[in-house]
């Protein structure tokens, strides 16, 4: 059971477009092929054998005729009344014998002609005989056997066949066309305002300034193109109003600690050595007050472009060596260009280097493109340390603000990195490192 199930999930298509036509298409057909069944099962049946047995019973009646009437001058009068009157072509053949069956079948297989034909024939003639369906495309020659010799009828096809089948077919074949074609045109323009929200939702969620939509198809999709500029307009402002705010946060905190610094600074000779623990202190503070503010703001205002990742990384790494870090850098490719707002997933990596140096000695970076799936592919940066790493169950704790795992950090720095690689359409997993220490893995869509 479970084996069908999957059979039947992998036939059934994945995209809206491709479920909606097999949800008209499935019906559709299931109908025509019931319509088709009850005209072949019935209506074509009957008439197939009511014209049958016209024909074999005008066969029949010239027959009688001539076993009644067997004189030469009475045969030519019976042929011609016949051709008249019953639309048959005879001729006699004296003396002649059937030989074996020479029938041969009905150039439309499909149709019950030939069998219906065969039974009217035996049931109202009574003799041997046989039909050739092939040797004239017009008309259908019988043969049958009398006592003084073979008489040849020829019955045109227009008698044994009805028009309206290939009228029918044509309409139950053409409608479905018709109505499959319109649907799928319809439904693709549908589908195509569904995919195009899609598209602008996924590009906001990066980052992107791709402006309002605009509202297309059917209403409800319009309504969700309306509902969804509406939002895009309030986090706008939202993030605009909250810089602002930050802004002025920042001023106003920054402003004593400049003070404070200027007071110490002038401080009597005697009370340097106190002053300096106290400057180190508004230091930190104002240390502090940066990552807060910066975490806070976070890096909305600044626009993605196409950015070479590889050497983002390098500059990355350059400075965290100016630093004091020893870091090691390989890349699969020389460069591997993407969408990126630059300055922030800088500030992503750079909390990464500075966390693995202030615990490591030795870092490794590496820069690859990976696969997934049908989605297209992943950018990937992997940062090894040698370090003490975090234990697995307290990994995805580490993310969270203000959470630290050593002196002097302000649990920040792996918060700020992954809600700028979330804010790319990524994200970041710790993991082992194969060098003893802790790797993070940073995959951003390529």
């Amino acid at each position: 059971m479970e084996w069908l199930e999957r059979v039947g999930r992998n036939l059934v298509p994945r995209g809206l477009l491709g479920r909606t036509l097999l949800i008209i298409l499935v019906p559709l057909v299931v109908l025509q092929v019931i319509a088709l069944y009850l005209f072949y099962g019935s209506h074509l049946d009957v008439i197939s054998r009511r014209l049958a047995a016209g024909v074999a019973g005008d066969v029949a009646m010239v027959v009688e005729l001539l076993a009644r009437n067997p004189k030469p001058e009475d045969r030519g009068w019976i042929f011609r009344e016949a051709a008249w009157r019953l639309d048959l072509s005879l001729a006699f053949e004296t003396g002649a014998s059937l030989g074996p069956s020479s029938s041969r079948g009905a150039s439309l297989p499909l149709l019950p002609l030939e069998e219906d034909l065969e039974a009217a024939i035996n049931e109202r003639v009574r003799l041997p005989f046989d039909a050739d369906w092939q040797s004239d495309p017009r008309s259908v020659i019988i043969r049958v056997q009398l006592p003084d010799g073979v008489l040849h009828v020829e019955a045109p096809r227009k008698r044994l066949f009805s028009g309206t089948l290939y009228l029918f077919v044509i309409w139950v074949v053409g409608s479905s066309l018709l109505l499959f074609a319109a649907a799928a045109l319809f439904m693709k323009n549908q589908v195509r305002a569904v995919r195009r929200l899609a598209e602008a939702a996924e590009a906001f969620g990066r980052g992107r300034d791709i402006g309002p939509m605009k509202p297309e198809g059917a209403t409800e999709t319009r309504q969700a193109a309306v509902a969804f500029n509406s939002m895009q307009g309030r986090i706008r402002r939202f993030v605009e109003s909250r810089t602002e705010m930050l802004a002025g946060i920042s001023h106003d905190l920054r402003t004593p600690l400049t003070r404070l610094r200027l007071g110490l600074a002038m401080l009597p000779d005697a009370a340097q050595e106190d002053a300096q623990a106290m400057t180190q202190d508004v230091e930190e503070m104002e240390r502090l007050i940066a990552a807060y503010l910066s975490f806070a703001r976070g890096e909305g205002i600044e626009q993605s472009q196409p950015t070479d990742l590889v050497e983002l990384v390098g500059e990355v790494a350059a400075k965290a060596r100016r630093d004091g870090a020893r870091v090691d850098v390989k890349a699969e490719a020389k460069e591997l260009v993407l969408p990126l707002r630059a300055d922030a997933l800088k500030r992503c990596l750079g909390n990464l280097l500075d966390n693995a140096r202030k615990h490591a000695e030795r870092i490794a970076v590496a820069v690859a493109c990976v696969p997934r799936g049908e989605a297209g592919a992943w950018a990937q940066v992997t940062v090894d340390d040698d370090g003490p790493g975090i234990p697995p169950d307290s990994r995805e704790e580490a993310f969270k603000p203000f959470a630290s795992f050593s002196a002097g950090g302000t649990g920040l720095g792996l918060a700020i990195a992954r809600d700028i690689a979330r804010a790319h359409g990524g994200d970041i997993v710790l993991e082992e490192s194969p060098l003893g220490g802790l790797r993070a893995r940073i995959r951003l869509p390529v």
